[in-house]
Formats: structure tokens, sequence, C-alpha cells
């Protein structure tokens, strides 16, 4: 009845995560939730307010999205990063889950994933019939990938085609890709294409983002959308940016859509025109300062003789590698986290690592954001005290997980 290319399959870990801890708090158990990431914060009014204006709009919308709305994605993006995108350029999918996961159906070569990625990449890659090389990274080179590792496994059979995934700032490790250029360099050589996973590029904690796309753009693909700046997960709105280099990817993806999905919900595309029409530059950079100071606040608290851990460069995860050798595997550590303390964590293993190595990733997101966002102002410094006051779970939570290693 099932085809085997599925069997194997699970469902994703992140969703799950947050359906296991649903159910626990509604057993009466306390569950500090670590494990899905989900942007704490409210949509923007002004996007609210359009939705509700716009929710009568029934009709469909062109398969590659509405046209006003790509035009608006084309100048926001263009704006940001000194290039020439136009609408033309500009595909809008429900999420830009579904648009990787056309991606992979319509890409003939090898996928290369650095570990970690983000838990989907490399399902979607094996529905699609591809191989999938993981390339193993290290915390000094914040979880990357080096152009030479990048390099030294095309060369082995160059005339391929491979498609590598950057995702900068990262999901899981909350790094930011310091070797953009030499990688592009690489890139430039080969017949290698890029899709730049760019989903948590406004919540970069330093101002000055950079994209690959910004020293290869004819090889990059760019992917984001409203869920994580804009606080609209459930919205299920992302969108490409083609480059005119890569028409023929762009034309392929558009005939899967209207073989799937057809076009996004209507209502939703036309509140997007207002997120990226109008300026959000307030509530950005107030999220930025919130969960740049939470971030902060996780590190300090949790880095030990026992816990070794990066800074958070930006989005909201980071990853705490545990110096223990008392599991089998990073997945039975985390059941005993969640089954002794309420923490709920995703293993390192869900995201390419070893199962040996006790890693996992650690959202900082358990907070009302709402609220903290009305209790601040530009000039509000945001010191432990108010973290006490406004993020009390991720507080205790960091305090019960920091007591289970020292325990073990």
């Amino acid at each position: 009845m099932l085809k085997d290319l599925v069997k194997s399959l699970k469902p994703s870990s992140t969703l799950a995560i947050n359906e296991t801890s649903r159910k626990l708090e509604e057993q009466g158990r306390k569950i500090f939730k670590f494990g899905f990431g989900q942007s704490p914060f409210k949509v923007p009014v002004d996007v609210v307010e359009e939705l509700k204006t716009n929710a009568h709009q029934n009709q469909y919308l062109p398969m590659q999205g509405l046209s006003k709305l790509r035009d608006a994605v084309a100048k926001y993006t263009s704006s940001k990063k000194n290039l020439n995108y136009k609408s033309e350029n500009v595909i809008i999918g429900p999420g830009s889950k579904e648009l990787m996961f056309l991606l992979h159906i319509i890409f003939d070569g090898e996928i290369i994933l650095p570990a970690p990625s983000w838990v989907s990449y490399a399902p979607q890659a094996i529905l699609g019939r591809n191989k999938v090389k993981i390339l193993q990274t290290k915390a000094e080179n914040n979880w990357f990938p080096t152009a030479k590792e990048i390099e030294e496994f095309i060369i082995k059979d160059k005339h391929k085609n491979y498609l590598l995934f950057i995702n900068s700032p990262n999901n899981p490790s909350g790094q930011i890709c310091e070797n953009l250029e030499e990688i592009a360099e690489v890139a430039n050589k080969y017949n290698l294409i890029i899709l730049s996973d760019e989903i948590y590029s406004e919540l970069s904690f330093e101002r000055n983002y950079k994209s690959i796309s910004d020293y290869c753009p004819n090889k990059t693909i760019i992917s984001t959308g409203l869920s994580k700046w804009c606080g609209a997960g459930g919205w299920r709105l992302g969108y490409f940016i083609v480059p005119d280099s890569l028409n023929k990817i762009k034309d392929m993806i558009n005939v899967l859509a209207s073989e799937t999905f057809s076009a996004v919900s209507a209502p939703i595309q036309y509140a997007a025109i207002k997120a990226y029409e109008n300026d959000h530059s307030d509530y950005i950079n107030e999220s930025r300062k919130i969960l740049k100071a939470v971030g902060n606040y996780v590190y300090e608290n949790l880095k030990s003789n026992k816990i070794l851990i990066n800074k958070p460069q930006g989005g909201f995860y980071m990853m705490p590698e545990f110096l223990n050798k008392k599991f089998n595997s990073s997945a039975e550590m985390c059941d005993d986290i969640l089954n002794k303390t309420g923490v709920a964590l995703l293993p390192g293993s869900d995201f390419g690592f070893d199962q040996n190595r006790m890693l996992a990733r650690l959202s900082f997101t358990d907070f009302d954001g709402k609220k903290f966002m009305e209790e601040i102002e530009d000039n509000t410094k945001i010191d432990d005290t108010l973290i006490y006051e406004l993020a009390p779970k991720i507080v205790e939570g960091v305090d019960k997980l920091k007591k289970w290693s020292e325990s073990i």
C-alpha cells in the first residue's frame, strides 16, 4: 500500500515536539517549550487590519502570486541587497517550505546539506529522489562548512549538478555564516546552485546582514517569507526570488505549483502587500532587541564546564552540547530532560548530527512577545530584572536545565 520511499519517514520533529508539549500540558505538566521554534510576537496591527479588509477576496489569484505583492517583495528585497530584482523573479508560495519541496522535485543532481540543517531539508530531498551529502561542521566555524570542504566534495565529480543549502542565521544553531564570499567563489567555479534560506535574516542581531546573493546573485535562489520576522507562521506565506539566470527552475516550479497548491490564499496575499510596502522597521528592531537580550541571557546562564554553547547571532535558537556519557543518543538524553525537568528540546540527531553527540536545539521563545514589546521603549535597557519579569518561563527553564546538567 505504501511506497518504500515514504515508509522510513516520520513526522517533522519540530511539529511533533509541539504536539507532545501540548499533550503533556493537558495532563497537568508544566512544560517549558524550548523545542518548537515560533515567533513570540504578534503580527503587526496594520497587516492584521489589511487581512480583515480583504477577507472577502475569494477568487483564485495568479499561480506565481499576486502581481502587486510580487512587485512589493521585489522592491523590498532589492532595497536591502543593492540588487535589481523584478516582480518576474518572485514566486509566492504557501510557506517557503512548500517551494523548497518543489525545488527538490525538479532538481536533477546532488543535494549538499551542512550538519546541522533544518529538519525538513533531508526528508524533502529523499522524496525528490535526490542523493544527499551531509557535510559535518565544527563549532569554531559557526557550524557552517568551509569553502574548502565544499570544493573537496564537488571536485570528486565536478560534472554533476549540485544544490547547496545555506541557512543564515541558522536553525538550529543561531549562528551566522561568515565565509559567504569564499563559498560563492566555489559556486562560481562549478555547477553549484545555492538555496539561501533567509527566513531569519531580519532577525540577525548585527544590522549589516550579508547574504550569499551579495557575492553570487546569478547562482542564488533566495527563500524567505512572513513567518519569522512578521510573526505570521500560521498564515503560510513564503516566497522564492529566482534570478533570470535560473529561469528554467522558476518556470518548472510554476508548473508544479499549478498541479499542487494552485495559488496562495487570496486574503493572505493582499494582507502581505502591507507587510512589505509599509515601514515595519520599529517592529523588527524591537523584535531583534528582545530576542538578542533573551538569547544572551540563556547563553550566559547555561554555559559551564558541563555545557558547551555558542552565543546566538540571530533568530531564536542555540545549540548546547552536553558533556556527558550517560546516554546512548541525543534523543535519549532529550527524553530524560523532558521527563525530569519539563524542558522540551530537540535532539541534535534530528539536524544531521551523529546520534552519539549530545547536542540539542533550544528555542528561546517561550514568553509573551506582545507584553514584552508593550513594556519596553527604544531606550529601554533589557537587563536580567526585566527578563525575570517578562520571560519567567525562560528563566525557570534555563535554571532547571542547568541543574539537570550538573546532576548527571
